[in-house]
């Protein structure tokens, strides 16, 4: 939601292409991972939690380069990079968990529990 509120107030200010950037890949990341809690397989998961572990760190690229060109001054900046990070390191240990089990021949048949 707070993804959604900077980018109302970016294009308020005439900041279109970072804005529709940023809510693209910001808003990716919970549409993977509800896709994913609904996967068909293990393998089907964890290809969805990587993609939102890619779209976090997009995010969080735009949110960087919002806060390096200072073309807001809004401090909440700094409280969403905070949180992209946390939610890159989340989404990046589910998908190390995800090859490893990959590789691990004894997990290739499980399926997920729905």
């Amino acid at each position: 939601m707070q993804i959604i509120e900077l980018c109302s107030e970016l294009k308020d200010f005439k900041h279109y292409v970072i804005s529709t950037q940023l809510l693209r890949a910001g808003t990716s990341i919970g549409a993977n991972v509800e896709e994913a809690l609904a996967g068909q397989s293990r393998k089907d998961f964890f290809a969805k939690m990587s993609i939102a572990s890619k779209e976090s760190r997009e995010a969080n690229y735009w949110l960087r380069l919002i806060r390096d060109s200072n073309i807001t001054s809004d401090r909440k900046i700094d409280v969403l990079i905070k949180d992209s990070e946390e939610l890159i390191k989340i989404l990046t240990a589910i998908v190390k968990t995800g090859n490893r089990m990959t590789q691990n021949s004894k997990y290739n048949n499980l399926k997920l529990k729905t």
